[in-house]
């Protein structure tokens, strides 16, 4: 085994890459004009790059009025020598957002970028350049791979404080120097509207940056917009997003807390005008769509679909999942036969098929809700199950029994290395499965890490259901519910593989990154 640090293994671009990161945003935050008739196109707003593969990558960026997009690539940040990449139009039907694809990348190399955004009618007239950098994932297994996880930002009302530094764990994040950020969902709160001011419970005020999208739940596609550009705003994110490509995927938040597709809103329910949630919810996908770098998928598929596996070399395949699409009503989860589920039959297909195809020594399902915790849906009165375990700790029921149906097929199939990330419940833990403590015993041990919020607010640990058999071997969780951020308890994960062993450390982190958790895994086992 080697004993090496993480240390970074490429270098974080400081100097023109953070200068180039933190451009100044119009004087009235939040406020930046649709179009602007005069000037050059700004960038303002950053780069981010996103689903990055051994050879391929995205690039996002968003323009502050019509402008062709155009990125170049180098091997190095002088730029000395570059490779074009002609980008889509930027324009109003995106809200002047656009994502390029990058392709033919050399394998395990550090990719410079920089974007141009240039004038459609005048190519010579182009803006200032902004840069970023990301690395290919490793074609040899020796290089290893590390990543952070995490999810739940600017919840409860708790937005971006300047007196606090805004969203600073990202520039703890980005000390680290990761190969990538998975972000485990509720990456923004639509359904949470972000006062100027929040009282705290010792008398001091909260002070949020505010903008006038996110002073109510979000209907209109041009209010689910702000609500993506209101996290942009801070600059320790911008810093990020230049620096470290992500992984993302949705939750509820995006669109309405606990929602389900075909769910009509209360008439009691006076925030809401539009009383479909199917139609908040294609607004919101669009404006996920146009505000992260995230790949389509194959020709053929479900228009719109977000799970995917991204392959990262030989050691790491990230299985994404969408449990929020798909799913049936919220309901008490006791039904005998639910082959809906929380997945859809088809995703449940699709990631069994891609689990047995997977030769990477590691399968890290991405979760945006977690397996063993009960996660309860009180709106409107009602006592229903939100993800999957329902407080019952006897045989599957509801949900469940998709769930058993996967861990049954991943134990038959001998398939090794699987590991469950999820983030959603604000608080940090470590679940151990095991048959002999389970009512359902058809499946091999397996690890299931939690971890979030990155700025939201902190609630008490989630009780276990022992239908899986979980045991809670750490958790780090407030014993009130709705902890600003000013009291701590945000959290991110870190997952490294090593490249000469191939084992696999968990360190769960603290928002100043110190760790407060560390579980090694051993590879090649089909339970553990």
């Amino acid at each position: 085994m080697s004993h090496r640090p993480f240390a970074g293994r490429r270098a974080v671009l400081r100097g023109s890459l953070a200068a180039s990161a933190a451009l100044a945003l119009p004087t009235a935050l939040g406020a930046a004009p649709a179009f602007a008739r005069s000037g050059r196109p700004r960038a303002s707003w950053g780069v981010q790059a996103g689903d990055v593969t051994h050879d391929s990558g995205l690039v996002w960026v968003r323009s502050d009025r019509p402008a062709r997009m155009i990125v170049e690539t180098s091997a190095t940040e002088s730029f000395r020598r570059t490779r074009s990449w002609a980008g889509p139009l930027l324009g109003p039907g995106t809200d002047f957002t656009g994502t390029t694809r990058l392709h033919g990348l050399p394998p395990g190399e550090q990719i410079h970028y920089r974007v141009l955004l240039a004038d459609p009618d005048d190519p010579r007239r182009g803006g200032e350049p902004v840069t970023g950098t990301f690395r290919t994932a490793p074609a040899r297994r020796r290089d290893g791979v590390r990543f952070l996880w995490s999810g739940d930002l600017a919840g409860q009302g708790w937005g971006i404080n300047p007196d606090v530094g805004g969203y600073r764990i990202f520039d703890a994040m980005a000390r680290l120097d990761p190969d990538f950020f998975l972000f485990s969902g509720d990456t923004v709160y639509a359904d949470g509207p972000i006062a100027a001011t929040a009282a705290l419970p010792d008398g001091r005020v909260w002070r949020n940056v505010t903008t006038e999208e996110k002073s109510k739940v979000a209907e209109t596609l041009a209010e689910f917009r702000g609500n993506f550009r209101y996290n942009l705003l801070d600059e320790n994110l911008r810093r990020f997003n230049a620096r470290v490509p992500s992984i993302v995927q949705w939750d509820d938040h995006e669109v309405r807390n606990n929602w389900y597709p075909g769910q009509r809103i209360a008439d009691t329910d006076s925030r809401y005008t539009e009383k479909s949630v199917d139609v908040l919810a294609a607004r919101a996908r669009r404006a996920f769509g146009e505000y992260f770098p995230m790949s389509a998928p194959r020709p053929g598929a479900r228009e719109g679909r977000m799970y995917r596996v991204l392959r990262q070399g030989p050691l790491l395949d990230v299985f994404v999942l969408d449990m929020r699409t798909y799913r049936n009503a919220n309901s008490p989860g006791d039904q005998a036969a639910d082959p809906r589920g929380i997945l859809g039959r088809e995703q449940l297909d699709w990631l069994k098929r891609e689990l047995a195809r997977s030769r990477a020594v590691w399968k890290v399902i991405a979760a945006d809700m977690p397996i063993g915790l009960v996660v309860p849906d009180t709106t409107e009165g009602r006592q229903h199950v939100e993800a999957v375990a329902q407080g019952d700790p006897g045989a599957p029921l509801g949900r469940e029994l998709q769930i058993a149906e996967l861990l049954r097929f991943v134990k038959h199939r001998r398939i090794t290395g699987t590991v469950w990330l999820t983030a959603d419940v604000h608080h940090t833990s470590a679940q151990h499965y095991r048959p002999e403590r389970a009512a359902f015993g058809d499946f091999e041990p397996f690890w299931e890490f939690v971890s979030g919020p990155l700025n939201a607010g902190a609630f008490p640990a989630s009780a276990l259901d022992g239908t899986f058999g979980p045991e809670r071997v750490w958790v780090k969780a407030p014993s009130a519910s709705n902890v600003s951020p000013a009291g701590g308890y945000q959290f991110f994960g870190e997952v490294g593989i090593d490249g000469d062993s191939g084992e696999l450390t968990v360190r769960m982190r603290e928002q100043d990154g110190s760790v407060l958790f560390t579980k090694t895994l051993q590879p090649g086992l089909v339970g553990q």
